[in-house]
């Protein structure tokens, strides 16, 4: 018998114990990662009706709308779960300059180099910033 979670096609999230899912989010044309965050039942249930990135905040224990400060929006094209429903794939086109609050187009803009010992310095890939976040972000 298969596993209705892992071969089922009911959505059913896989929250863990704080009541969130993991989720990536990436462009759905050039396949670019382009954040990490997570999502609550509510957040999940707001990207799926609006088509719209909304995540969890951990930090702000709040719900927020990517882009709601910024204006850089997240027009969800396709989502995913993978097989045990405990992580969330969006597929997004990224409106506005990046997605990331430091302001680059990622978050990932800072590569560990392999085969070291010790203290590991990161180094800076495809870092430039794309816009000004003290223009954008609300810094209250």
């Amino acid at each position: 018998m298969s596993d209705p979670i892992e071969e089922g096609l009911l959505l059913a999230p896989k929250f863990d114990a704080d009541g969130l899912v993991t989720c990536v989010a990436t462009d759905a044309k050039s396949g670019e990662l382009l954040m990490v965050a997570h999502m609550n039942a509510e957040a999940l249930k707001r990207t799926v009706e609006s088509g719209e990135a909304w995540y969890f905040s951990r930090s702000r224990k709040a719900l927020w709308k990517k882009g709601e400060s910024s204006g850089h929006t997240q027009r969800v094209i396709e989502m995913r779960v993978d097989c045990d429903q405990d992580a969330v794939w969006l597929k997004v086109e990224q409106h506005g300059p990046g997605a990331c609050h430091t302001g680059r187009r990622s978050c990932f803009y800072r590569v560990v180099p392999l085969k070291q010992t010790g203290a590991i310095a990161l180094q800076f890939r495809d870092a430039e910033k794309t816009f000004d976040p003290n223009a954008v972000y609300d810094k209250k």
